[in-house]
């Protein structure tokens, strides 16, 4: 599996671009930006995406949920507890706001344990951490976990927009993601800390918000 990772639109989104190296097949982390761009990247690397995931519903990382999907065919994956809330009302209002497109509708929901998978080498498994949105997830495949806006380097997601609970998030990312292994690469969904990848027992023994 070859990873991409790409830092995207205005507010330091990180996309990523997973990829089966045996088959071409790779899906999209959170496009919230620069689709064309992505396309291209991926195209550069012999990959044809085939799926759009959504970390959570949030605005900024769905924003180029329907470019990406125009330009691939590729079906938008998301967490239940997300599905609904990231087409609301509310949310158009939240996407306005901060400049950005809002989502079609999810094609495709997962939940807790299920697999999203690309080709033969992508295969994510589905790890429910509630707390920045009642739908949030990361994405683990051994040697890896895509945190979304959980966990970033250095920090965790906030917790005071609607649906967003600090003690919820604090267990989830106790129970959820310091208990994979130590080794285990952090990519977060924001480049807001000081290096744009970490690791679990980085964090776990240097992140403040942790202790």
């Amino acid at each position: 599996m070859k990873i991409l990772q790409m830092l995207v639109g205005q507010m330091a989104v990180f996309a990523y671009v997973l990829g089966c190296e045996q088959t071409g097949q790779a899906l999209v982390i959170d496009p919230a930006g620069n689709e064309d761009r992505i396309k291209a990247e991926a195209e550069k690397n012999g990959f044809t995406i085939v799926k759009i995931v959504n970390t959570h519903g949030h605005p900024d990382h769905t924003c180029g949920n329907a470019r990406l999907k125009e330009l691939t065919g590729a079906p938008i994956v998301v967490h239940q507890d997300d599905a609904q809330d990231m087409i609301s009302p509310h949310a158009q209002d939240f996407a306005r706001m901060l400049g950005c497109a809002g989502t079609p509708p999810a094609d495709e929901t997962v939940s807790e344990g299920d697999h999203i998978k690309a080709g033969q080498e992508v295969d994510l498994t589905v790890i429910h951490t509630p707390g920045h949105t009642p739908g949030c997830i990361c994405l683990y495949t051994p040697g890896h976990v895509f945190t979304g806006d959980t966990l970033f380097v250095g920090g965790v997601g906030r917790t005071d927009l609607p649906g967003g609970s600090w003690q919820i998030m604090a267990d989830s990312i106790a129970k959820r993601i310091m208990t994979l292994p130590d080794e285990t690469v952090v990519w977060p969904g924001h480049h807001y800390g000081p290096a744009p990848k970490s690791t679990v027992k980085q964090e776990r023994d240097s992140n403040p918000f942790l202790r």
